[in-house]
């Protein structure tokens, strides 16, 4: 059985091997998707496929929508030409349970994959045409926080947007260039409305994108390539909204183990591929079942019937307090706090680390005992059900195969949000940060990583991250073994409000946390001695 247009028509196949295709016509959506587009998205990779992508195809399931998502990579163009152009855009879900179930299902709701480049004449103008249309109402994207960056942690622009910022729209490169060149297109062609939607797991994803927009917009202008016009429709709400989102599910890199069993049921040419960029994709994407979307209800072109496929429609208050609920307390700092540890103690799986005494009491600190004393609540989600649900049933499933390592990608990216904002939450609350054991020792935890040393000695690969090279220079004459060796390394990181939104030591904590990454480079096993003295003073 191929995953093509022309090889699921052989439905009995599919059933048989327990998969469930499409109930509706998925050339005939794609077809109209492409004479009319209304939803395209940017970042067309794991997460988008399962998670976006079945929104799209509950939706087309009940009739709520009668077209589907136009999917853009500007990026990792090896994605379109490995994973959708083979595949006629088609994906695999296969959603993992905990009790070992899984649910199988062929999306049919991705009906077109273009490739953002500017020196591609055919893929560039059929980018333009899609944005020109008067149809389109929402463009979504999951490109990583690192994507919105137009500047390094020294305020300067970094060398790929000032060049995107000096050769103007016709050369962009990056995806804020790109967005802002396809928005000058739509303005010229009739300054139609349109909603931006970030659905990355960063707070204020909406405030931080339309920033970016707005600062691209603004260099442009400065050098002659926009007017003002222009400028005034990208900062009018009215017309270019940037709705605020709130997104979870935890989706793993492919596993080859399910690869395999797809193949012994029949399916072909399954197997994970990592693409020159690192991605790590596969013609179907492995998830957990639960996820959750919060959306701003900020759609001046009208929006698709969302919240008829769970998807939470409302204020920005809301949103603002779920996302801050997530990934400052509950999901991402836990996961960040426990990835480094996990490398670093020999662990390659979440799900085992998990099972680690001294670990699962490192999350509780930081979830349940330091978190939620400052959590907001959104309402709509309850914060304790929420980390109850994280902590007994989807951090513990086995069947994901979720691994320390990829917890640990980025991670430079997003240490203000998982950790600054709560040690901000307790510097007002309290006056500093003092009060906090957990958070400080899962920022040791980071550093420790970062030398790329087990607690036993051995070397291991970093995960990739775009300041993980200029960290790791800035420990330079570490020695994990000699304490002595520390000098004063680790001020400027610690002391940098671009990295933490807070300077650690003005917050109480930053001599604290020079403390325990002095004791956890005493030598073998002084990791886990350092993180058990520690938490047994809670």
């Amino acid at each position: 059985m191929k995953l093509t247009y022309e090889g699921i028509k052989n439905r009995e196949g599919w059933e048989t091997a327990g998969i469930t295709l499409p109930g509706y016509d998925v050339e005939a959506v794609a077809e109209a998707t492409k004479k009319a587009p209304r939803w395209v998205h940017f970042g067309i990779g794991n997460i988008f496929r399962v998670f976006l992508g079945g929104i799209a195809d509950t939706l087309l399931e009940k009739g709520e929508m009668d077209r589907g998502i136009t999917c853009v990579e500007a990026f990792d163009y090896d994605v379109v030409d490995k994973i959708y152009d083979p595949f006629d855009n088609l994906s695999l879900s296969v959603i993992l349970h905990g009790d070992g179930t899984q649910d199988k299902k062929v999306i049919g709701s991705l009906t077109e994959a273009i490739k953002a480049q500017c020196d591609q004449p055919e893929a560039w103008n059929r980018l333009k045409e899609i944005f020109a249309a008067p149809s389109l109402q929402m463009v979504s994207f999951t490109i990583t926080e690192k994507g919105y960056a137009l500047k390094k942690a020294d305020g300067n622009f970094l060398p790929f947007i000032e060049k995107d910022i000096e050769n103007g729209p016709e050369e962009a490169t990056s995806a804020m260039a790109i967005v802002t060149a396809m928005l000058l297109e739509r303005y010229q062609k009739g300054a139609t409305p349109l909603s931006l939607v970030s659905m990355d797991n960063c707070s204020k994803n909406g405030e931080k994108f339309r920033e970016s927009v707005l600062e691209m917009t603004e260099e442009w202008k400065k050098r002659g390539f926009v007017d003002d016009g222009f400028a005034a429709y990208v900062n009018d709400e009215s017309k270019v909204a940037f709705p605020w989102t709130m997104i979870d599910k935890i989706t793993p890199r492919p596993s080859e183990k399910i690869a395999a069993e797809l193949e012994a049921a029949g399916v072909e040419n399954m197997q994970p591929v990592i693409t020159s960029k690192r991605t790590y994709i596969a013609p179907f994407v492995n998830a957990e079942g639960p996820q959750y979307l919060v959306v701003e209800d900020s759609f001046p072109n009208g929006r698709p019937a969302l919240e008829k496929a769970g998807v939470y429609v409302a204020d920005r208050d809301t949103v603002n307090k779920s996302e801050r609920m997530k990934v400052t307390v509950c999901l991402n700092p836990i996961h960040t706090a426990l990835g480094p540890y996990g490398c670093v103690l020999g662990y390659e799986l979440f799900p085992d680390e998990m099972r680690d005494p001294d670990m699962l009491k490192l999350a509780n600190v930081v979830g349940y005992k330091e978190g939620m004393d400052v959590v907001p609540d959104p309402v709509i989600l309850s914060p304790k059900a929420f980390l109850d649900e994280l902590m007994t049933d989807r951090f513990p499933n086995m069947y994901l195969g979720d691994t320390c390592l990829r917890l640990c990608t980025d991670s430079s990216q997003g240490l203000g949000v998982r950790f600054g904002v709560t040690v901000q939450s307790y510097v007002e609350k309290y006056g500093d940060a003092k009060k906090l054991i957990g958070i400080p020792l899962a920022i040791t935890g980071w550093l420790r990583y970062l030398l790329g040393v087990d607690d036993e000695g051995n070397k291991y690969e970093l995960a990739p991250d775009p300041m993980a090279e200029e960290i790791r220079e800035r420990l330079d004459g570490i020695v994990v073994g000699d304490p002595s060796t520390l000098k004063d390394q680790l001020k400027w990181i610690l002391s940098n409000e671009s990295v933490f939104f807070i300077n650690l030591y003005d917050a109480g904590i930053g001599t604290l946390i020079e403390d325990m990454f002095r004791e956890e480079i005493a030598g073998p096993g002084a990791v886990r001695a350092t993180v058990q003295k520690y938490l047994a003073q809670i």
